[in-house]
């Protein structure tokens, strides 16, 4: 299912998009690194179903 991997990496790399912009406004801490976990899931998750190990 490269169509779920897909999105999974976008939407990675949207929220690591959003880590970025938040540090630079400089919102608290705990919101930067909720954000930032989400982000590397997101893309680990869309990297490990290309590579066909989690399915």
């Amino acid at each position: 299912m490269t169509g779920l991997s897909t999105i999974l990496i976008v939407v990675g790399l949207f929220l690591a998009g959003g880590v970025y912009s938040f540090s630079k406004q400089q919102l608290p801490k705990g919101v930067i690194v909720l954000m930032a976990v989400a982000s590397l899931m997101c893309l680990v998750a869309g990297v490990l179903r290309i590579q066909g190990i989690w399915e």
